[in-house]
């Protein structure tokens, strides 16, 4: 009973990084009329308060997955842990919009070493099947409320008036929880085993950032800079990095000198879907968080503090569904994620038939709690499909994996899918802008549903070849997340 209760205990702990880095992503959305007017920023500079973030974070992620590996999941979680609340603070302090996005690029990139490692020490913990379900579900449970209350907080405290500026507050609020966490890591958390046999792939982590870097910066600042040609040449240069990054990292694999990434993680069918999936899901429900948002104060003209609101009804639906979600998917598997699926489509299509022409207070929470229902069955689980055919030498590399597409695929929802909604909203026609928004939403949540259906439920794997020592105590060898 004491072992299982420490295994609960540290699971708490680590989730305090992806708890703390998607309020981030999610409270800016809210606060950034205030934020702008705080700094003095162009409309250029605001943008780059979420680019900066999504830049730094994305890049890193792998890299940050990989440093577990190496250099030790608890050390690495613990500076990481410590960087992000003390980039938090500057960012709280900054008087000028470069002072903002330089701290806020390095809050992301602080944020992509702890994450990492709340997958990777998962992984390790629970060896179970039902408790590694269970575990994988409260992380995506973690990754849903966070979101909500970061829209919540986002508009609470930029309507509020303390001593300080209310938006400052929005970074503050790490400290005390950064504290906590970092006191609690260095108490009760334990070490894993380190895989230091090897160098650490310096060489793959700079052409790995170049890529993501070459590739996030102009998706997020194309369209306001009107796609100019330097945005279509990076475009261009972050494809022909990418092919060479796949060929240098196996040349590394083939010559033994441990690369940043095994590409063998690739041969996994189920782990590619899974990737699909994670992909499209993050894409529609990052852009529908930004949409709903901007919608109900530009178009409909709800204040800050009211548009949090009523993400309430959203994330109390949302919570119950998630607990919901990992207590059947045990036994019905992908079905209930599939439910959950078709629940969004409805809620998505009733919001676009609705909310452009009779949109009242009712209407709005009793939909948009409908879509926290169904986002609710499918996100606590999405990691557990993704991951379940992963082999337990792979763990840092696909724990890097997956986060990255999920934080890639967040930029691209609001690059692409947001970009088509700010399109129509430069013309003032709030109405039109939602939506083609919304249909962009539908037409991602129906590739969801198909790659669901193609994504089989099990899939047995052979042992691996040979164990990394990634773990403290005798492992499944079928299956990382079955």
């Amino acid at each position: 009973m004491a072992t299982t209760s420490r295994k609960w205990g540290e699971l708490m702990i680590v989730l305090t990084a992806p708890l703390l880095s998607v309020i981030d992503v999610f409270i800016i959305n809210v606060a950034i009329p205030a934020i702008k007017k705080g700094v003095h920023a162009t409309d250029g500079e605001i943008q780059l308060v979420i680019a900066g973030y999504l830049l730094g974070y994305a890049a890193f992620l792998i890299t940050g997955g990989r440093a577990g590996d190496h250099f030790g999941r608890k050390k690495v979680f613990f500076w990481g842990m410590l960087a992000f609340t003390v980039a938090s603070c500057l960012c709280g302090l900054s008087m000028t919009p470069l002072q903002l996005n330089v701290t806020r690029f390095f809050q992301g990139v602080s944020a992509s070493f702890m994450v990492p490692q709340t997958i990777a020490y998962i992984q390790v913990i629970f060896t179970g099947r039902e408790e590694r379900t269970k575990a994988i579900g409260y992380f995506g449970i973690t990754l849903g409320i966070a979101a909500m209350i970061g829209q919540f907080l986002g508009g609470y405290l930029s309507d509020s008036h303390f001593a300080i500026e209310g938006w400052r507050l929005i970074f503050f609020i790490n400290l005390p929880v950064g504290i906590a966490a970092l006191w609690t890591t260095h108490r009760y958390l334990e070490e894993t085993p380190k895989n230091n046999t090897s160098v650490f792939d310096y060489s793959g982590v700079g052409i790995l950032t170049v890529g993501l870097v070459a590739l996030i910066y102009p998706l997020i600042q194309g369209r306001e800079s009107g796609w100019p040609l330097w945005s279509i040449l990076m475009l261009g240069g972050a494809a022909l990095v990418f092919v060479y990054f796949i060929r240098h990292q196996r040349r590394k694999l083939f010559a033994n000198k441990a690369p940043l990434v095994n590409v063998r993680l690739f041969r996994f069918k189920d782990f590619n879907l899974g990737l699909l999936t994670v992909l499209f899901f993050f894409m529609l429900h990052t852009a529908y968080l930004l949409i709903i948002t901007v919608y109900l104060q530009g178009g409909l003209g709800f204040s800050a503090f009211d548009c949090g609101l009523f993400f309430i009804a959203m994330g109390i639906m949302f919570t119950i569904a998630s607990m919901l979600s990992i207590h059947y998917v045990v036994k019905y598997g992908k079905r209930v994620l599939q439910v959950g699926v078709v629940i969004m489509i409805a809620a998505l299509i009733m919001e676009l038939l609705v909310f452009g022409f009779h949109a009242n207070h009712i209407s709005m929470l009793v939909l948009m709690a409908i879509y926290g229902l169904g986002s609710g069955l499918v996100l606590p689980s999405l990691l557990n499909m993704a991951l379940k055919s992963v082999p337990v030498e792979f763990a840092g590399a696909a724990a890097g994996v997956y986060s990255t597409f999920q934080q890639t695929a967040s930029a691209l929802g609001i690059s692409i899918i947001g970009g088509v909604f700010f399109f129509f909203v430069e013309t003032g026609d709030y109405t039109k802008a939602f939506d083609y928004g919304m249909v962009a939403n539908i037409i991602c949540a129906v590739i969801v549903g198909v790659l669901l259906y193609l994504l089989p439920d099990k899939r047995e794997v052979a042992a691996p070849a040979g164990n990394t020592a990634v773990s403290r105590a005798p492992v499944e060898e079928e299956m990382i997340f079955e």
